[in-house]
């Protein structure tokens, strides 16, 4: 096996960004979230990200303003570092390098210079056993600096983030974990512990989810498993100690916070509901409902005008003052599972997956951001545990994204199996899917496979569905009736069986003229036309488990894995076997636009990669362990520009990109060097004459002036005169951020000086002219004079520096410049 350095694995979206508790930056203005391994900045008014802070090398989990620097902020990783980032520029400041995986971080004002942060027992991030650590930041000037300084404050606490807080401004420090909470307070130097019973009369969990500190009053609320919160008082002294219980949830509470002047206690939970409880009036509550998903963190701006919830899909929501939801900021939603394949749109070429219960989202990868949700269930989803409601288990589209269809079913105690096929049309003036036709009991179990056929030519559309029960089906779309009322609609066309096994796998010819069905370790062919078995190939034993055909000039191949750890290749004009290998294929797919097939074997915990073309033994590009886990979702998606790369080893990137979807969800892909090269050569162009950031003024108005001085001056822009070569202090200007530059007073001299185009031939200083008036001759004799010149000049010598030539009226401009009074300028320097 050869593995290729010039491509590596990269992430490309996905990541969890509700992963831990999003912070709210002081103005209101930013949002900051752990994504994956790095610190996403969103705007909380646009909902676009504005930087990508990238340094950690293992997952973030937790982020934090600086208590001192309310323009900087702390994030920690499982890699073990603590980086502090200057986040309205992007900037990393420094790194503090603590030597073990760390789970959450914590700060406060009343301890300056210190951190808080969570790590195991054991050098081990799967220990069971967590500890609360203070680190002492060493003050000096590396930006790598070695975290010695370590004591530990708490033993056995949670590393979930939300079950610490600290209280009174830093005064004490609550931590729950199981059915304990301790209390912790500095000055004494002494903890105090509040046990609960695991059931109590009423047959409730007391098991702790989440603690949140009053910033004022010495009270601690806590969340717990069967949706109570309780409000502790009293906890200095063990023996007297009080609390009370308020209840709405009725699941468990995931998630407390306190405004910042403690007027008011915010909950959420699985409801997907925000409440707010009146402090010392919890009878007074308000509700924000229909917030989408379930709670997983709740924080707060500093100031309190805005509230901000992290949801179970993968979404940031933020609400102006519990009133109403100002912008939602939606990643890749995760959901338990991804039922349906990784699916291409055609036409907006964007990933479309399982997304939040009963609805496929489409997601664009080139911006990281979802497009929309689809509804296919078209019911309410309604959360309660052991309800079993319709799941979106199959998807597929049609060669030119003009349909889409999708299969439900719902599985109840005691009920049959239901299943809902639906096929939606591609609406033009809404531009989204539509739904055509609805078909109960397609089939009499469940769907096993489904695929349309893929010729972008032919003139009818045919979906083919196969089934646990016996049968494969073909769905035809019928003419449009005359009626202007109804309009095309599907109905079964063909039902296909071989001698009662079940089929397993189906898939059509880029052309549209076989259709292959698996059934058990048969593999059959048949002609969509006119629905003849035209052959039965034959393979080792074991059970299909893909199919897959051959593309363009390979399309004379069919490819299959079974149980049995094999690859087979079939030639369809010999109709016998041609290869096969033993390989553990987890995921076999074709590229669309190629001849290029790609598969995921998966061994020893690990997924390794091998991309090949059937009609060659060898492989084009392997490599081993491009993640963890077994990898079943992937997808070849199109690339808008070709890279035309000349290494053999990456050209099956050239037309399009492989992505691949891992166990925990993350959405990875292939890059080459010569791609980072080209993205890097296309954000320099961003960047205009004396590095001045290409704006949204200059791409409405500089290109006009461009072409305007293009036929002034006869010629291209490169024959203009060249800008002045002294620019540092623009570049100072622009590239310091405005917060640390120095008063506009101090540097306006220099900044004039830094424009003015400096003098390097020697010139005698032009006479006042004691006229006002010069006759006709003189003005024709400078004007010859000026003319031979200017012939001399484009006559000069190879080696020196040529003037460019001048047109007559160019002359003219010329002499009204000399005569003007350029004395102010000077006297502007001086002062």
């Amino acid at each position: 096996m050869v593995e290729h350095g010039d491509i590596r694995v990269v992430h490309r979206g996905g990541s969890k960004i509700n992963f831990s508790l999003p912070v709210i930056t002081t103005d209101s203005k930013f949002l900051l979230c752990a994504s994956g391994e790095c610190v996403k900045v969103f705007s909380t008014s646009t909902e676009e990200c504005i930087h990508d802070l990238r340094g950690h090398t293992g997952q973030v989990t937790g982020v934090l303003l600086k208590p001192s620097n309310h323009l900087q902020a702390y994030s920690c990783s499982a890699d073990g570092t603590v980086r502090l980032w200057d986040f309205t520029d992007g900037i990393l400041i420094k790194t503090y390098v603590i030597g073990h995986p760390i789970h959450s971080i914590y700060a406060s004002a009343h301890h300056e210079g210190v951190i808080f942060v969570v790590t195991p027992m054991q050098s081990d991030f799967r220990s069971e056993a967590f500890q609360l650590v203070a680190v002492h930041l060493a003050q000096c000037g590396d930006q790598l600096v070695e975290a010695r300084e370590l004591s530990a404050v708490l033993s056995d606490v949670s590393p979930n983030p939300a079950s610490i807080g600290f209280g009174r401004g830093g005064e004490y420090i609550a931590s729950v974990n199981g059915l304990q909470l301790q209390v912790f307070f500095f000055k004494k130097q002494k903890a105090y512990r509040f046990s609960l019973k695991e059931d109590n009369k009423k047959g409730g969990r007391n098991t702790y989810f989440c603690v949140a500190c009053h910033p004022k009053d010495d009270c601690i609320a806590t969340g717990h498993a069967d949706g109570k919160i309780r409000l502790w008082r009293n906890f200095n002294q063990k023996k007297e100690y009080t609390y009370s219980t308020l209840h709405w949830h009725h699941t468990a509470v995931s998630s407390l916070c306190f405004t910042p002047e403690g007027t008011n206690l915010l909950s959420g939970g699985l409801e997907s509901v925000l409440v707010q409880w009146r402090y010392k009036q919890e009878s007074q509550r308000d509700f924000l409902p229909r917030l989408g998903a379930a709670i997983t963190h709740i924080a707060v701006s500093p100031d309190g005008s805005l509230f901000c919830t992290s949801h179970s899909d993968n979404k940031i929501t933020i609400i102006h003052s519990c009133v109403k939801v100002s912008a939602v900021i939606q990643g890749l939603v995760k959901g338990e599972s991804v039922r349906a394949d990784l699916m291409m749109d055609p036409r907006s070429k964007s990933l479309v997956l399982n997304g939040k219960p009963g609805h496929l989202q489409f997601y664009s990868l080139q911006r990281d951001k979802l497009l929309y949700n689809l509804d296919i269930v078209q019911q309410e989803y309604i959360h309660e545990s052991g309800l079993q409601q319709f799941e979106v288990v199959k998807a597929a589209f049609d060669a030119s994204g003009s349909w889409l269809a999708t299969v439900e079913e719902r599985k109840q105690k005691g009920a049959e199996l239901e299943i809902n096929l639906k096929l939606w049309a591609f609406d033009e003036q809404t531009q989204s899917f539509v739904l055509n036709t609805t078909i109960s009991a397609p089939h009499e179990d469940r769907i096993t496979a489904m695929c349309f056929s893929q010729a972008p030519d032919s003139q009818t559309t045919m979906l083919v569905s196969s089934s646990k029960d016996g049968h494969f089906k073909a769905w035809q779309l019928a003419a449009p009736s005359h009626t202007e009322d109804e309009g095309p609609s599907w109905s079964c066309d063909f039902v296909g069986a071989y001698h009662s096994l079940v089929p397993e796998r189906c898939c059509v010819s880029a052309d549209g003229s076989l259709l292959a069905v698996s059934f058990g370790e048969v593999v059959t062919v048949w002609s969509p036309a006119s629905w003849e078995l035209l052959t039965t190939l034959s393979q080792p034993p074991g059970a299909i488990r893909d199919l897959c055909f051959g593309r363009l000039s390979c399309s004379k191949y069919l490819l299959g894995t079974n149980d049995n750890n094999q690859l087979c290749c079939w030639n369809l004009l010999t109709c016998s076997l041609e290869w096969s290998t033993s390989m553990n294929v987890s995921l076999l797919l074709a590229d669309p636009l190629s001849e290029n097939m790609a598969a995921f074997c998966s061994q020893a915990g690990c997924t390794d990669l091998f991309v090949f073309k059937p009609s060659e033994p060898r492989p084009l590009f392997s490599q081993k362990a491009v993640c963890s886990g077994k990898v079943t979702r992937a997808v070849f998606a199109p690339r808008e520009e070709m890279l035309e790369s000349c290494e053999e080893s990456s050209q099956w990137l050239n037309c399009s990109q492989l992505y691949f979807l891992t166990q925990y969800m993350d959405l990875l892909t292939f890059t080459t060097k010569a791609e980072e090269d080209r993205l890097m050569a296309s954000s320099k162009q961003l960047v205009i004459d004396d590095s001045v950031a290409m704006t949204p003024f200059y791409l409405l108005l500089g290109k006009h002036r461009q072409q305007e001085g293009e036929d002034s001056l006869g010629g291209p822009s490169a024959d203009r005169a060249a800008l002045p070569q002294g620019s540092a202090a623009i570049r100072e200007l622009l590239q310091t951020p405005a917060h640390v530059l120095p008063s506009t007073s101090f540097l306006c001299s220099l900044f004039v000086q830094s424009l003015l185009i400096s003098v390097t031939e020697p010139r005698e200083e032009n006479k006042p002219a004691e006229e006002e008036m010069e006759s006709e001759k003189e003005e024709e004799d400078s004007e010859e004079e000026m003319e031979s010149s200017a012939v001399k000049s484009t006559q000069a010598p190879v080696g020196e520096c040529a003037d460019p030539a001048l047109t007559k009226a160019q002359i003219r401009e010329l002499k009204k410049v000399k005569k003007l009074d350029h004395s102010w300028l000077a006297g502007l320097l001086d002062s």
